[in-house]
């Protein structure tokens, strides 16, 4: 069995610019000037008994203009730090991504290049298919750079059940979970009075309970870590992520493969320790983008047709998260819980983050709502994706396509 493990790693501008208007948004990117994660996460696979696996980085520059510098630095932290891994290492940029739009021109395929993008986090994801995809693997591991093995098994655990049909149905994909700082897989937030409506730490940390805290050791999951996840290649060759999906593509995903038959299984002796950076955005913008993601799923499931060969999903299968943001309750949820984060702005003599939260209200009502199906764009989606795999594991194109990813590795 074939295996590529992708680990994605996001890079912004040095410290001293910032963020710039028109710059990638994501969580926490690493400034140039800094050392980052991404070498303790390559370090990290040493611990690994298994090594029967290719490892790939992604670098992924929230600025075209850094491009050239985020594969830079990508490349020397993988030239540092592969020794210790034991494992041979692959790096694709955007120079690669480039050669694979510009041999898709050439073949007259243009119309498969929005599908191969390395930016937004589902795009990002979809490559993370896609690359095990041409390099002829049947499973990929999705893995991120904020986080560190320290299961020696982990390999092994991921190929245990993938591919299987061991719970009476094929096993395509299987979730794994984070262990926190402290080892623990509950997610400890602070609580302020604005949470009172948005129950989401409650309710994740509910849903874990009786997913990973229960028996037996593989279940059927509501909810999958976008870090933690192995899909086998009956089904990244099949349903993509969603682009239109700004953030919770992990969960996201889950919900298309299940319109489509596939179920995902979460493995709780599959873990990994996650150490991310701080968050530095606002409050009030994790809230809105909570609000997109949450108000788009719920579009998605609730514009559902009758399609032959899918099954029809609703809110209470994802019960008791992410079901709990997926149902006629969500625009109350966000109503009362921007008012009273407003309220604690006020309080702290912060007006225009006050004026931001209320206008986080309004945006649900609006711009979060999709103009047009989502369900019906995923159908769309999902049959150009399923086209364009089976397209580039044709022997020709397929061996092109793993020469130019195979450039410039760094191995042993």
């Amino acid at each position: 069995m074939k295996l590529t493990m992708v680990i994605p790693s996001y890079w912004a501008r040095e410290s001293r610019v910032g963020w710039i208007q028109g710059d990638t948004i994501y969580d926490h990117p690493i400034p140039l000037d800094n050392e980052g994660t991404l070498s303790r996460a390559i370090q990290s696979v040493g611990v690994l008994e298994d090594k029967d696996f290719q490892l790939v980085i992604l670098a992924i520059p929230t600025s075209k203009d850094i491009e050239i510098q985020v594969e830079k630095k990508v490349a020397d932290i993988i030239k540092s730090a592969y020794t210790d891994a034991g494992v041979e290492v692959l790096q694709f940029g955007p120079s690669h991504l480039k050669q694979i739009h510009e041999l898709l021109i050439s073949e007259g395929k243009k119309e498969y290049i929005d599908l191969l993008q390395l930016n937004g986090y589902s795009n990002i994801r979809n490559l993370c298919m896609f690359i095990p995809h041409v390099l002829g693997s049947e499973v990929a591991v999705l893995i991120d750079d904020d986080e560190v093995f320290e299961d020696r098994k982990f390999i092994s655990k991921t190929k245990e059940f993938i591919g299987t049909n061991s719970t009476g149905s094929n096993i395509d994909a299987v979730a794994g979970y984070y262990l926190q700082p402290d080892g623990d897989y509950h997610v400890k937030k602070p609580y302020h009075p604005w949470m009172k409506y948005w129950d989401q730490f409650d309710n994740m940390n509910k849903a874990f309970d009786q997913i990973i805290g229960t028996e037996p050791r593989l279940k059927e999951t509501p909810f999958v870590f976008g870090g933690n996840m192995v899909i086998h290649r009956r089904l990244f060759t099949v349903i993509p992520f969603d682009p239109e999906v700004p953030r919770g593509e992990d969960i996201d995903f889950l919900m298309n493969a299940r319109m489509f038959g596939y179920r995902f299984y979460l493995d709780d002796q599959l873990s990994i320790k996650h150490l991310p950076p701080q968050k530095t955005h606002h409050t009030w913008k994790q809230l809105r983008e909570d609000i997109y993601r949450f108000i788009y799923e719920r579009s998605k499931i609730e514009s559902q047709e009758d399609v032959e060969g899918m099954i029809k999903v609703y809110p209470e299968d994802f019960d008791p998260y992410p079901g709990c943001f997926l149902k006629n309750d969500l625009n109350e949820k966000i109503r009362h819980s921007s008012e009273l984060l407003s309220e604690e702005y006020l309080a702290q003599g912060d007006v225009e983050g006050s004026e931001e939260a209320l206008r986080n209200i309004i945006i649900s009502q609006t711009d979060a709502v999709p103009d047009s199906s989502p369900f019906q764009d995923l159908c769309i989606l999902q049959k150009r994706w399923q086209e364009m795999m089976e397209y580039t594991y044709q022997e020709e194109i397929r061996s092109r396509i793993e020469n130019i990813v195979q450039e410039r590795k760094e191995s042993k």
